[in-house]
This record gives structure tokens, sequence and C-alpha cells, in this order.
């Protein structure tokens, strides 16, 4: 199915019937990334499940956008829905704009799991910060003829160096607007919304998990009044996938799904 919001075409669905329960996919990912999940809680609850701007069959945005506009959408969905104070079960980036809409529209979401979500700054080492502005010195170069002759004196070609830099998941980009979404969205720290948090919310992180670490779990357990940790073992970025079985029988208590 499809809805119009803010100028962009939203794909989504909807698996049975009850109380709604609201699903908001990781980055790159999309409604089918959460199939199982969707499959074994829309026995007893409405689920609605999404594919934000710029992935699955939504639209592409044609300029970049934020946190704070994903979130503008979700909101406008939830409201034409008529599916206020739903819970929600979000993942990685969908963490990102769950933290911002239950911290700016706390009337509109119930319950909330954060599933290795993101949103937070990660430490960073000694070697991180030397690749970086390694990089930007790189970049600078690149754009100046004369600075970009100076290091091809040494050896050092700096637009070679800069051509295929990025994250996997900026390189996996082909839109410019994705690109530049992908740079707001990484660069902006949620820590300071967790304290407005109101809902009653369950953090699950995997222990391997080097994406979105374990300590991220644990900030939000601290900052959020009424918030919960369990981190599931042997299990990584997608934890609700490495283990599903341990994974929906929390979910089920925590959301208090009736055994079907």
């Amino acid at each position: 199915m499809e809805i119009t919001v803010n100028d962009l075409k939203i794909n989504y669905i909807v698996r049975g019937e009850g109380k709604p329960l609201l699903l908001l996919h990781g980055w790159g990912a999309c409604i089918d990334s959460f199939a199982p999940v969707t499959n074994e809680l829309s026995k007893s609850r409405k689920v609605y499940v999404i594919d934000f701007p710029g992935f699955g069959g939504s639209d592409t945005p044609k300029k970049p956008m934020t946190v704070s506009d994903y979130t503008e959408i979700v909101a406008r969905l939830i409201r034409a829905w008529d599916i206020a104070g739903t819970d929600v079960i979000c993942h990685s980036f969908g963490g990102r704009v769950t933290i911002v809409l239950a911290a700016k529209y706390p009337e509109l979401v119930g319950k909330l799991v954060f599933v290795d979500a993101a949103g937070l700054k990660k430490k960073r080492s000694f070697a991180w910060y030397c690749r970086v502005y390694t990089y930007k010195l790189m970049k600078k170069a690149a754009k100046n003829g004369f600075l970009y002759r100076c290091f091809k004196l040494f050896g050092v070609d700096a637009r070679e160096r800069t051509k295929n830099a990025g994250s996997a998941d900026y390189r996996a980009l082909t839109s410019d607007a994705m690109r530049g979404t992908f740079v707001n969205v990484v660069n902006q720290d949620l820590k300071e919304y967790l304290k407005d948090i109101r809902s009653s919310s369950l953090m699950i992180y995997g222990e391997n998990d080097t994406d979105t670490p374990v300590y991220f779990g644990q900030t939000m357990e601290k900052l959020i009044p009424d918030g919960g940790l369990v981190v599931l073992k042997n299990a990584g970025h997608f934890s609700y996938l490495d283990q599903f079985g341990q994974f929906i029988k929390i979910v089920k208590v925590f959301l208090e799904v009736p055994a079907c």
C-alpha cells in the first residue's frame, strides 16, 4: 500500500488485528527485514510497517533529510492512521527516529522496544581520529591544484585517496540526497533527547554488536526514566534475527502480547 506524506510516496503494509504496533527498520533495510517479527506479532496485534523514504518501495527524497524530517513523517502517519499511543519496535536507524518521536510527541507512542538502536556517538580511538583528519587533508588537497601537486611529488595521489572514501553504507548510496541524508544522520548525537522519553522502554542489544555497541543500550537505560536493558548472547547488530526465539519471547512479555 502507499500513502503520500510531505510529497513523498511512502510504502507500507498492515497485518493482523488488535492493538496497533509500529515497526521502524534500520538504515539500508526495508519492510522485509522485519518479516519474521511482523509474521509472529500480527497473530495478535495490528502491525504497521513502513519503508522509510529512500529505502524499499518508498520515494527517494529530492534533497537531504534529517532525523527530524523522518520523525515528522512518522508522526503524520500515526495521526493519519489514527493510532496515537501505538507501541513501537525500532531497529538501528529506526531507533534514532523513535528517540526524537517519543521525546517530542509522547502522546503518539506507547511502549517502546529499541533493538540495537543507533543515535549516540561512538567512542573513537586515536587511530580513528588520525584517519579522519588524514582524509580531510586529502580531500582539501584533491580540490587545491597546488596542494595536489605537492602531494604528488611524494607519491601521494589525493584524488585517488578520497575517491572511494567513506563507510560501506555511504558508498552504497547512489543519490546525492541520500548521501547528504546519511551525513546528517550519523553526525547527530541524540543523547539529549533521552531524558524526555516518558514511555516505558526496553533496550535489546546483541552482545557482539559493533555497529551500535552494548554501551549504547547501557546509556539509554541510565537516561530514560523508565528504561531497561536486555543483552542477547551470541548476537550481533541484527540481534532480533540472530536470537529470534528469545527476542520474541522477551518482546511478548514486555508488550503484554496474549498467547495465541
